[in-house]
């Protein structure tokens, strides 16, 4: 699959010092190849789960250690580099966000990059309009992109956002 990246405060600085996880990260995209009437949400992210264990990803790991609140997970974590893959709703983006920025400071430091994973606007219409998939509501790249830096005060990770187009 073809995707696009932004990076959020340095995002793409910081993962090119682990430059193998990078492209690990960039592989596990490509990898992931569908016909478009094949594409559902939960198939992308079955497909995604399969591509990220298949390298040794832990996957929904407690965003605080403890099953105090068992939806307060993260999808993939490896090398202290958090992933969210979202399909889902726009409204995610804030608990996303917060995800990462948990992860990343007080006393749990557990990453020090997150790397955020959605369509893209164009992507999105071509679905819903030639595929007749549901993807109204969706969250989209060209939003996140437009909203985090309004966040700059409270989400202070580095995050890598990366938009998928085909």
């Amino acid at each position: 699959m073809r995707f696009r990246s932004w990076p959020y405060r340095f995002a793409e600085e910081v993962l090119n010092s682990k430059l193998p996880i990078k492209k690990e990260i960039e592989e596990i995209i490509s990898s992931v190849r569908l016909k478009p009437e094949e594409i559902s949400r939960p198939r992308l992210n079955e497909e995604f789960k399969k591509e990220f264990l298949k390298r040794g990803w832990e996957h929904q790991p407690l965003v605080f250690g403890e099953p105090k609140d068992p939806q307060a997970k993260i999808d993939f974590l490896k090398d202290r580099i958090g992933v969210e893959v979202e399909f889902g709703h726009s409204s995610f983006l804030g608990i996303d966000l917060l995800k990462f920025q948990t992860l990343s400071y007080s006393n749990l430091d557990k990453i020090d990059v997150g790397v955020y994973i959605m369509v893209t606007s164009g992507y999105q219409k071509k679905l819903i309009k030639e595929f007749k998939q549901t993807w109204d509501g969706s969250l989209t790249f060209e939003k996140v992109c437009k909203y985090l830096p309004h966040f700059r005060s409270a989400v202070q990770v580095p995050i890598w956002v990366v938009g998928l187009e085909e």
